[in-house]
């Protein structure tokens, strides 16, 4: 699984991973002692000793957490021969949206060029399936990413009091999300400690940033490779010059300003949704449809009080 997704990368003109890699990189778990098996990509030199830490299984879920790790693992290798004090992204999200860039372009017609799907004529409601299922986790996500460090950031500033976290927690909850729970949760609950970046301190709006720029990436690359058609339909596998374009962004690590290591991909300097729309396109309208006559949305109400 972890070659296949080498393959794609390599396909794009990138070099093969060390020998070092395949020697070193843990992909099934253990059976004499305890690990933790949360997926992650590491540069143990900052010099090409790369290595991911999996416990992989055959599922469709795991082959495309490859295909993310070893974007992490691609971004360090291109960004070694910098500085070590430019080896990291060139912001938070960028790391998080390069293997993610690659799953997109993940497409039938790629799965079934490696043997993995028969892609028959796709009828429209196949199409909006498959559209939906990915809009469940790209787009449901971004309200989600956004206020994780909303409420972060409140507790950090003051502005969210150690008597108010699970208050304030609903509340934006209910703002950003529209959800609610089922009885009310009082203050002798931490329910934001259930998200595993909140007691581990880990910075969250990457996740949010990456799912904007991930699809901005991806039609650059679409664009480079010479793609004609609907966005969606767009694999740049095998593609060189896409590949060299993604190769050059990665090899600047945070050696400029966002900005500019932004708009040399993409040619513009600003993060935009333009080309979630655009990917997104048959769905939205299937959901106009759908929704005719319909009020969508929902006003955010402060979380009930208990007792």
């Amino acid at each position: 699984m972890t070659q296949r997704a080498e393959d794609y990368y390599v396909s794009l003109g990138m070099p093969k991973l060390p020998e070092s890699y395949w020697q070193k990189t843990q992909f099934i778990k253990p059976r004499d002692r305890d690990v933790v098996c949360h997926a992650s990509a590491w540069d143990m030199t900052m010099d090409g000793d790369v290595r991911t830490k999996m416990c992989i299984k055959p599922n469709e879920e795991e082959f495309t957490t490859i295909y993310h790790e070893l974007g992490h693992i691609y971004y360090y290798l291109a960004y070694n021969n910098q500085p070590p004090l430019f080896q990291t992204g060139a912001h938070d999200g960028f790391h998080e949206a390069i293997g993610d860039t690659i799953v997109l372009g993940m497409t039938p017609k790629y799965l079934e060029s490696i043997g993995l799907v028969n892609a028959q004529q796709q009828t429209n409601e196949a199409l909006i399936n498959a559209q939906m299922r990915m809009a469940l986790a790209k787009v449901s996500f971004l309200p989600f990413g956004l206020m994780i460090d909303r409420w972060r950031w409140g507790v950090f500033d003051g502005s969210i009091k150690p008597d108010s976290y699970n208050k304030a927690w609903w509340e934006l909850k209910a703002k950003y999300q529209g959800v609610a729970p089922v009885t009310a949760r009082g203050e002798e609950f931490f329910d934001a400690g259930a998200k595993y970046h909140v007691p581990g301190n880990t910075p969250y709006t990457r996740y949010f940033l990456s799912h904007i720029l991930q699809f901005q990436f991806y039609k650059s690359l679409c664009d480079a490779a010479g793609h004609k058609g609907p966005l969606y339909e767009c694999s740049f596998y095998g593609n060189k010059e896409a590949g060299q374009k993604y190769w050059a962004m990665l090899g600047k690590g945070s050696s400029q300003p966002w900005q500019k290591t932004m708009k040399e991909l993409t040619g513009g300097e600003k993060m935009d949704a333009s080309a979630v729309l655009e990917y997104f396109a048959p769905l939205q309208t299937w959901l106009k449809q759908q929704n005719e006559g319909q009020s969508c949305g929902w006003q955010a109400a402060a979380a009930p009080a208990k007792g």
